[in-house]
């Protein structure tokens, strides 16, 4: 299945097309959830990343399909959070142990991890609470997959640019006013807002790969490395909190108090690099990105549409 969309098509059968793959990945996935709850849930998530991210892409087009299907697979997603979210923690306190090796040596991380992996146990050890959390997701799948069949977006293609240019410059807008916040007030939501602006624009550029005005490789490649480090950031953010919850602690006042300093240590250095490459990756306004956009997706629908006649 090809996460592009075909300029030579209808705008309307290409994100049927789109959406319905990965919609059936996603039941895929959830498949297998019982064999490897974690893999599972992780890349039915990811399936539902890349739909939302098309959803957001074509909302102009027809808002109240819109509504109604990005609410109902940001609930799925929500719903498979709890283990994923408790195995990146693990994989946070394992880069923090390679970041700072002599303390992982001498078994500083070591209460703390436990702690989590016992967390993480915990939410994966009741078969029959997994399995129907599974199956509800599943069931909500399947009846967004018949959903799909009702969905009809302009392909006209003076309206389909304009669709598509509204969706790619909405994303660019909303990185940029996460990365002003970012950048002045540096609040955790902030840095996560732009991440999630960040993976939605890598998202795009998948999606009119053969629509994009200028090279797209190498954006595209920076875009999706900065969206690793931002999810790294956000995952320190998350266990920082977590350390600083004296109701639940994940270990001894020492441990807690080191692996807090420690994070900082690396928290900083992330801001740091990931405040610079976002100011260098959208030094463009939203408006003229999105004018740049609308031209050549109206130029090339048209002349592809027309070479069909």
């Amino acid at each position: 299945m090809s996460f592009r969309i075909d300029p030579r098509l209808s705008l309307t059968v290409e994100v049927r097309r789109i959406a319905a793959g990965e919609i059936e990945l996603m039941l895929r996935h959830l498949a297998l959830a019982s064999g490897n709850p974690d893999k599972a849930m992780h890349d039915c998530r990811k399936s539902i990343k890349r739909l939302r991210a098309l959803l957001h892409l074509v909302r102009s087009g027809n808002p109240d399909f819109f509504q109604e299907e990005n609410a109902r697979y940001r609930d799925i997603s929500a719903c498979l959070a709890g283990p994923r979210e408790a195995a990146a923690l693990i994989e946070t306190m394992d880069r923090l142990a390679e970041a700072f090796p002599e303390q992982a040596a001498a078994g500083a991380f070591g209460t703390v991890r436990g702690t989590l992996k016992a967390r993480r146990s915990g939410l994966l050890r009741e078969g029959q609470a997994l399995a129907s959390l599974v199956e509800g997701a599943a069931a909500s799948c399947r009846a967004g997959l018949r959903k799909v069949d009702t969905l009809v977006l302009p392909d006209d293609p003076e309206k389909a640019a304009d669709v598509l240019a509204h969706g790619a410059r909405d994303a660019l807008h909303r990185a940029w006013a996460a990365l002003a916040h970012a950048g002045k007030r540096g609040k955790a939501k902030d840095f996560h807002d732009l991440r999630k602006a960040v993976k939605a624009h890598a998202m795009h550029l998948l999606l009119l790969k053969k629509l994009w005005p200028g090279p797209i490789r190498a954006r595209r490649k920076a875009i999706e490395a900065l969206g690793e480090r931002l999810g790294d950031l956000h995952d320190i953010f998350v266990m920082r909190a977590l350390l600083a919850d004296k109701a639940h602690p994940l270990g001894s006042k020492a441990e807690t108090k080191l692996g807090d300093r420690l994070l900082k240590r690396s928290e900083r250095k992330l801001r740091k690099s990931c405040l610079a490459e976002a100011t260098q990756l959208f030094s463009d306004s939203p408006r003229r990105s999105a004018k740049k956009l609308a031209r050549k997706v109206r130029d090339g629908l048209s002349r592809n549409r027309s070479s069909l006649l």
